[in-house]
């Protein structure tokens, strides 16, 4: 056998200590400090120039604009935007922007109040401005539904199924009978539990990463869709079906497992 022949810039031999391997390593992947000094240059001006635009030349492309339309943001915003998701979008981030986050956790109840202390803070004369208002309430009530349906979710996926509380029990037996109606079910462990797509003989260890909500989610679909569950179900228990069997389980999979992002 020939010998292999390593290339000439091969800075040690295999002899050479750990030692000297470490320090090339750190030569061959640690920055210069010319480098650092560019990175940190860099991040200086980039900041500054931000600080600049925030501060100075957003402020006073906003009063240009409002000396010269006679409106605030707000009020272009909801005049110049159809009612919709992205004119809500838009309002969100100028309550954000205008350091007023502490209206989008606002209880429902309190909103309109809510929108009668912005409009008086941002000098906006409700008896002339009548369609601002009721587009502003419009606008944060989504927002304030959302991000309490969000905590609400979230509060689920956390929650983890706990075979001692009966409404969990209850929850998948009905889901069960929902998906085999016509099957009786010998026992709280048993294998048949994998006839609908669980892993094992016990159902409680696969809500994992979507806690109680993957149940939830599993239970919804077998009640309100009841025909396209139990037709996948079908699907999946033939052989001849094998990528619908892929994908029954796999729904099932991403259900229990997924992560609320």
């Amino acid at each position: 056998m020939g010998h292999y022949a390593f290339p000439r810039t091969f800075p040690f031999s295999f002899s050479a200590s750990p030692a000297k391997i470490a320090r090339f390593d750190l030569l061959q992947v640690s920055p210069s400090r010319q480098d650092v000094k560019h990175t940190l240059l860099t991040l200086f001006v980039t900041q500054f120039f931000v600080f600049l635009y925030c501060k100075c030349l957003w402020r006073g492309l906003k009063f240009v604009a409002r000396k010269f339309t006679g409106r605030c943001e707000l009020q272009r915003i909801c005049y110049n935007n159809k009612h919709g998701a992205r004119r809500t979008l838009k309002i969100g981030m100028t309550f954000i922007l205008f350091l007023l986050q502490s209206a989008l956790s606002v209880h429902p109840d309190k909103v309109e109040k809510t929108i009668d202390d912005i409009m008086a803070l941002k000098k906006i004369n409700p008896d002339t401005n009548p369609q601002l208002g009721i587009s502003l309430q419009a606008s944060l009530l989504q927002i304030v539904g959302y991000r309490s349906l969000v905590a609400e979710v979230e509060k689920l996926r956390r929650e983890p199924y706990d075979c001692e509380n009966p409404e969990h029990e209850e929850m998948l037996m009905k889901l069960w009978k929902e998906l085999r109606p016509d099957t009786p079910l010998t026992g709280r462990i048993s294998k048949q539990w994998c006839e609908i797509g669980f892993q094992g003989s016990d159902p409680k260890t696969d809500f994992r990463g979507m806690g109680l909500l993957g149940l939830h989610n599993l239970l919804y679909f077998a009640e309100h869709d009841k025909a396209t569950a139990l037709q996948m179900l079908h699907d999946s228990l033939q052989p001849k079906h094998k990528y619908v069997h892929f994908a029954f389980h796999g729904f099932l999979s991403l259900t229990n497992n997924l992560r609320l992002i």
